[in-house]
């Protein structure tokens, strides 16, 4: 299992406007925004910086059968973290 370190970027705030530079990403950019998690994604909220270090200390990455996991601590409970796929 290789270890994931913390990196500042991991917290930014994303941008989904749409331009002639991005069009592979507009579906994507089309999901996001009828999500759930559209405020999370855009507005930048109040993150305290050692949680996000704590989770980055405590995650480790593997790969099974060509899919990807994280495996980490949060709030002192062990989980595990795929990607998903959306059609």
């Amino acid at each position: 299992m290789a270890g994931l370190d913390f990196c500042s970027k991991h917290n930014m705030v994303a941008y989904l406007e749409k331009n002639d530079g991005n069009t592979e990403f507009h579906q994507i950019m089309d999901f996001l925004t009828r999500s759930s998690i559209h405020f999370a994604l855009t507005v930048s909220p109040i993150v305290s910086t050692s949680f996000v270090e704590q989770f980055w200390t405590s995650v480790k990455s593997r790969t099974v059968n060509n899919i990807s996991y994280i495996d980490a601590i949060v709030v002192g409970k062990p989980v595990t973290i795929q990607e998903a796929f959306y059609k």
